[in-house]
């Protein structure tokens, strides 16, 4: 099993610090507005690694985190009117509501900046004594980049590229450019607790050095999150914890690619943000999932128009076909493995989704031709498909519901619909000749005519 590792820049065997136990975290969602599509893909993609790796056999403690404080959270409280902390609490439990629709599994440890300030002012408290943080008057912490010489591993940058690269806020008393806060003095109409340096807050990256360090350990296996965190993020958490440590933060960083709406990328600036509801509304979970698996989760994902419509589509014309093999009444435990097999060599490149779906094409071609020979070895297939594909969050409905929750945006063309009638009373007529022919016809125009018991059907090829 290979995973691509951001720091080394290359793909790697996956070896866990201790045999089968695999500590992760990812970073979560920053919660002072409503989730977005992007939280919901970051949120799908690390759910499904963590799943993946317990089908493989191992013991996943998997943390992620809310940031319930920060600038904008007390920004947005304050324009309503509202206790910031009670704005996050009332936007975190939006977020596990969408999450729970979207069929994310809930992490291990669910954890919180604000319920973790201790943690925070005691690991702050250490890197003063180690000499790599300073105190102002002002009572602020900074944390002493220069004093860290692999600063820049994880971004491949250099410090002095990055002045001159990224814009540096100037504050009072701090000694460096790139030094960033580890805490901040609380500012007038702001929340904040009590500290040895005074009254304030944290920083939002030590918050996720400080979780790690108290609930995980020293080093954890994978360290996730969306690739805009590299640079500052991530890479002053590895600053902050192996300055304390002295030993390698995380073995395997992982990091999913960026969202584009039309090419163009998606930020609440540009106003092009999609809300997770919004997309549930209109196309449920299981589109959702199978439009951005689509693509390897490394890679950025360009929401077309046609994205979630196509996705909709091929989920329907699968479902169509495994409701024909209900309809066959077989009852079987039997699985075809070599749908599980080809899953998880898929999956076992670096988590590629994107090929594990592109798998499907061939297996339903397979069933229908199956369903076409009466070859009761189908449910075999149905049973793979069902079991294995369940780790990504599809096929797990009902497939009759399935197609009538959505087979109504799915209309059926008035042309395509009078030649089937014509053709029905061919073959009423017994003439079969005219039948084939209006069934090309039909063919043409990309629908499949089925004849049973009870008259026909017709579905989009």
């Amino acid at each position: 099993m290979k995973i691509y590792n951001s720091l080394t820049r290359r793909k790697e065997d996956f070896v866990p610090l201790n045999n089968k136990d695999v500590k992760m975290y990812a970073c979560g969602i920053t919660v002072s507005a409503d989730a977005h599509i992007g939280h919901a893909v970051q949120a799908i993609i690390f759910d499904i690694i963590r799943k993946y790796l317990e089908k493989r056999g191992y013991n996943v403690t998997y943390a992620r985190n809310y940031t319930d404080v920060d600038d904008k959270i007390i920004a947005n409280a304050n324009k309503l009117g509202v206790d910031a902390r009670e704005f996050a609490k009332q936007n975190i439990e939006k977020v596990e509501k969408l999450m729970a629709e979207l069929k994310v599994t809930p992490p291990t440890m669910n954890l919180k900046a604000t319920e973790n300030i201790d943690n925070i002012i005691d690991f702050i408290s250490k890197l003063i004594d180690k000499g790599y943080a300073y105190p102002t008057p002002e009572g602020d912490v900074y944390f002493a980049v220069e004093k860290d010489k692999n600063y820049g591993k994880l971004s491949n940058r250099k410090l002095d590229d990055m002045i001159s690269s990224v814009r540096i806020e100037s504050e009072e008393n701090k000694k460096y450019p790139l030094d960033f806060a580890l805490w901040k003095s609380a500012k007038p109409n702001e929340i904040f607790w009590n500290s040895p340096w005074g009254k304030g807050r944290p920083g939002w990256h030590i918050e996720c050095s400080a979780m790690n360090y108290y609930h995980l350990g020293e080093q954890i296996d994978i360290h996730g999150g969306g690739r805009d965190l590299i640079f500052p993020h991530h890479e002053n958490e590895i600053a902050q914890t192996e300055c304390l440590t002295d030993k390698p933060f995380a073995k395997y960083w992982v990091h999913n690619g960026l969202l584009k709406l039309n090419g163009q990328k998606m930020s609440k600036s540009l106003g092009n943000v999609i809300s997770i509801k919004e997309l549930l509304d209109k196309y449920g979970a299981e589109v959702i999932r199978f439009g951005i698996l689509q693509t390897n989760y490394k890679n950025d994902i360009n929401i077309t128009d046609n994205l979630f419509p196509e996705a909709e589509k091929h989920l329907l014309d699968f479902y169509k076909i495994l409701n024909e093999v209900e309809k066959l009444g077989i009852k079987s435990d039997k699985k075809n493995n070599k749908i599980d097999e080809e899953f998880n060599e898929a999956m076992d490149d670096d988590f590629n989704t994107a090929k594990a779906l592109a798998n499907l094409y061939g297996y339903f071609k397979d069933i229908k031709s199956k369903l076409n020979s009466n070859d009761k070895s189908v449910i075999e297939d149905y049973n793979a498909i069902k079991d294995t594909y369940s780790l990504l969050g599809l096929f797990t409905e009902n497939p009759a519901m399935f197609i009538e929750k959505h087979d109504v945006k799915q209309e059926i063309p008035k042309e395509v619909i009078e030649l089937a009638q014509k053709r029905a009373e061919a073959r009423a007529k017994k003439d079969f000749a005219m039948s084939d022919s209006l069934r090309d016809q039909i063919k043409h125009l990309g629908y499949e005519i089925k004849d049973s018991k009870e008259g026909y059907t017709l579905n989009k090829l």
